[in-house]
């Protein structure tokens, strides 16, 4: 019983990964800009690979390698967001400027 807990927790987490990466996908083969698609992947590979990290964690039940995937999302958690900030920050020192939807033009009073 014990086990078909764990195993429902892992696949819990693991489906919760699936869907960020999948979503993280269509958000960078679908946003316009450079930085629009670049929030998209970040949060892909934080939640994403956090929540797959973590699912796989509870998997090992506590073994010295259910730590080491602990302390990986950790680190793809702190270093995912930093990195993200670091390059929109240097696109945007580059030049690259954010997208901006264009307002629509309304035809003026009284023609």
């Amino acid at each position: 019983m014990f086990e078909m807990v764990l195993n429902s927790i892992t696949i819990i987490f693991c489906c919760i990964g699936i869907f960020f990466f999948v979503v993280g996908t269509v958000g960078l083969l679908r946003f316009p800009d450079a930085f629009t698609r670049l929030h998209a992947t970040t949060k892909c590979d934080t939640l994403g690979a956090g929540s797959i990290l973590v699912g796989l964690a509870v998997y090992e039940r506590g073994n010295f390698d259910s730590a080491k995937l602990l302390i990986l999302a950790f680190l793809i958690l702190v270093t995912s967001s930093t990195t993200g900030h670091a390059l929109a920050r240097a696109a945007f020192k580059a030049g690259l400027k954010p997208w901006r939807r264009e307002q629509p033009s309304f035809p003026e009073e009284g023609s």
